[in-house]
């Protein structure tokens, strides 16, 4: 199952009271202050996780905390410190605090983030004799952790995002270019979540491929879970637009064109991603000349450039596909290089 977002309330350990205590031996009637100090208490760190893909796990479990600390102990024995609560997450997770909805940090590949930070450990008497008072009565409590609610939202890192109308044929593609195993059918909303697969072209190319579940006009002001979908192909490089050679109602022109209304009522920058447009099912269509005309007639009925190409594919047959991936290398390979797979949310 793949979960996208969660709510969950993180509670760093309280630091341990300092102790008053006075040294006690015999003969020595009178002796000095020796109340240790308390143990810091554990902070909640979030990390992101190569291995962890979804947020799964938070679905169950709402409340994380980390460990106190120890409150001193005479003899000038310090408390132990809490251990730390790490909580691994998805590369590409956004946390947003739940209550003032403010953006607190996006976790990069590697990144680590300190969300709660454990109080400090209160002094002991020891740690307040002095030459005018040798004997001091009094400790400090620790000071309590920090506590707060999280919206837990992640965004997919991939190089290529799929989009189109649903039974598009995206999920065949995915299929077909990689070892994804998306569930397939001959009905609309087949894939109801977003799904990652490996597109490997040779030994020393190779691309992540995120298959987005269809679109439906509206999805911008949330139809059809839109919101949930389209966040997932904001940090794409590029975008490929399948479009089903004989959808069920209308022409590809028509469904490229909703599509594309929605990705700009979204996000203008999300509209303007680099695009490749892949007429899918192809097989459908008896013959080459037939094939011919239908790309001939939605390039007709975009107005599209010279410099604009139309991949006709078919995903069930694998027809065209190679070509398809070598186009989206050839178009994303400068951003490789240049620019890192992910970027932080606003950049």
């Amino acid at each position: 199952m793949f979960i996208d977002h969660a709510v969950i309330y993180v509670r760093a350990g309280n630091g341990g009271d300092g102790c008053m205590s006075f040294r006690r031996a015999k003969y020595v009637p009178k002796g000095g202050p020796d109340g240790g100090d308390g143990g810091d208490g554990g902070s909640v760190i979030l990390t992101a996780d190569p291995n962890v893909h979804t947020l799964l796990d938070f679905r169950g479990t709402h409340h994380w905390n980390a460990e106190h600390g120890e409150p001193g102990r005479g003899k000038q024995q310090y408390g132990a410190n809490g251990l730390d609560k790490v909580i691994r997450l998805p590369a590409g997770t956004l946390i947003f605090d739940d209550e003032t909805d403010e953006l607190i940090t996006d976790l990069g590949p590697g990144d680590e983030y300190v969300i709660a930070k454990g109080g400090k450990g209160g002094f002991g008497n020891e740690h307040f004799k002095s030459a005018t008072d040798q004997a001091p009565r009094h400790a400090t409590p620790g000071e309590p952790g920090e506590q707060r609610t999280l919206r837990l939202e992640l965004k997919l890192i991939a190089d290529v995002g799929l989009v189109g109308m649903p039974n598009a044929g995206k999920s065949t593609l995915l299929t077909a270019v990689s070892r994804a195993r998306p569930k397939i059918a001959d009905y609309p909303f087949t894939t109801l979540s977003p799904q990652l697969g490996i597109a490997e072209i040779d030994p020393a190319r190779r691309l992540v491929i995120a298959d987005i579940p269809g679109l439906i006009e509206g999805a911008a002001e949330g139809q059809g879970l839109g919101h949930d979908f389209l966040r997932h192909v904001e940090r794409t490089k590029l975008l490929v637009h399948v479009l089903d050679v004989m959808p069920p109602e209308g022409t590809p022109a028509e469904a490229y064109r909703a599509i594309r209304k929605e990705l700009a009522d979204y996000s203008i920058a999300l509209a303007e991603k680099p695009e490749i447009i892949a007429l899918n099912k192809l097989d459908l269509l008896p013959d080459d000349h037939a094939r011919a005309e239908a790309v001939g007639a939605l390039r007709q009925e975009l107005r599209l450039g010279h410099d604009v190409d139309v991949h006709a594919i078919s995903g069930a047959t694998h027809q065209g596909t190679r070509e398809l991936l070598e186009a989206i290398w050839q178009t994303i390979s400068p951003t490789r290089k240049e620019e890192p797979a992910w970027k932080p949310a606003g950049e």
